[in-house]
């Protein structure tokens, strides 16, 4: 039996190929970039991830 993470990769093969197909690669990009967001957002939520902490440094001018 296929493991969760092997299921999960061909499945994201497969919404790439139907993507690039149905609206090319400038869609393809888009899909990507608003599942990037969609996941850090989702990361945020669960407590995974502390955004604020990465962000200080850009709001502290980069050095810190």
């Amino acid at each position: 039996m296929m493991s969760n993470k092997t299921f999960l990769g061909a499945l994201l093969g497969v919404v790439i190929a139907v993507a690039l197909l149905q609206w090319g690669l400038s869609g393809l990009l888009l899909i990507v970039l608003l599942a990037a967001i969609g996941g850090l957002a989702g990361a945020q939520l669960e407590g995974r991830i502390d955004l604020n902490k990465g962000l200080e440094g850009f709001r502290n001018g980069g050095r810190g």
